[in-house]
């Protein structure tokens, strides 16, 4: 195992001990709302505090940008670390046990490193460019559907822009009659990790931030399937409209969607 990687698991296992025992004493669990329906616990910054802390105890020219706390390090770093430390936070509030901690390490552009790790299920998704991707030390891989029929889809919705509501429902609406499901759990960052392990057979979500992204995206591609934006192009983790699936799936996926998609979406 590469030894960024095992770094990663490292900070990522030390957050997940502090979240886990955390669902289990809620009432010390203060959220505050950062901007209309998105919540920030002491918990998230507790926890991004400790992977960052133990990131840059072993890198410390390395740069560290997180969901909470910003960038830190050198911005002229050719190594970042890109951290969500509790993705899932309205599930975590309110008791729901479906969380993810996720890591990301970028070099020279290219992601290099990914950690998803599930604390409540101990599930532990790992990859390395060019190595695979793992689920608890055994390889995993994307699904083999040919088609949309009887694929099983996740989703998120936006949420945080309910000004984009009448497209998201047009695209979920070309969507929906072709698959056997739909499924919106919570955590775009366990979502990826699912299609990667071959749990689901796709995923699409409109505005997510890079740090929902990024460890997904390496751990999706390292286990044989396909990332894209809206457009079928790699401006994922900049415009944040994502489509993951198995290469056929996301072909058949992104065809569905394209004569729905207004000129901001295709960007």
């Amino acid at each position: 195992m590469h030894p960024m990687l095992n770094i990663a698991i490292r900070a990522a296992r030390s957050a997940g001990t502090l979240i886990a025992r955390s669902c289990e004493q809620l009432d010390i669990v203060k959220s505050t709302e950062k901007s209309s329906n998105d919540f920030v616990t002491n918990i998230d910054r507790e926890a991004e505090q400790l992977i960052a802390q133990t990131l840059r105890k072993s890198f410390p020219g390395h740069a560290v940008v997180g969901e909470e706390l910003g960038q830190q390090g050198p911005a002229d770093s050719d190594h970042q670390w890109i951290i969500d430390p509790l993705d899932g936070t309205s599930n975590f509030i309110r008791g729901i046990p479906h969380v993810s901690i996720s890591i990301a390490l970028k070099v020279q552009g290219k992601l290099e490193q990914a950690v998803i790790y599930d604390p409540l299920r101990d599930e532990l998704f790992t990859a390395s460019r060019g190595r695979g991707a793992q689920l608890n030390g055994r390889r995993i891989r994307v699904g083999n559907r040919p088609e949309l029929t009887g694929a099983l889809l996740a989703t998120g919705f936006p949420f945080k822009q309910k000004q984009l509501l009448p497209v998201y429902s047009s695209l979920f609406n070309s969507l929906f009659p072709l698959v056997a499901d739909m499924r919106r759990a919570g955590s775009a960052a366990l979502d990826l990790a699912y299609v990667a392990a071959g749990r689901l057979d796709g995923f699409w979500e409109i505005g997510l931030k890079p740090w929902d992204i990024a460890a997904g995206e390496l751990i999706v591609r390292e286990a044989g399937g396909l990332v894209t934006d809206f457009a079928g192009g790699n401006n994922q983790l900049k415009s944040g409209n994502v489509v993951a699936a198995s290469p056929k799936v996301l072909q058949a996926m992104l065809k569905t969607m394209r004569p729905h998609l207004t000129e901001e979406l295709m960007r």
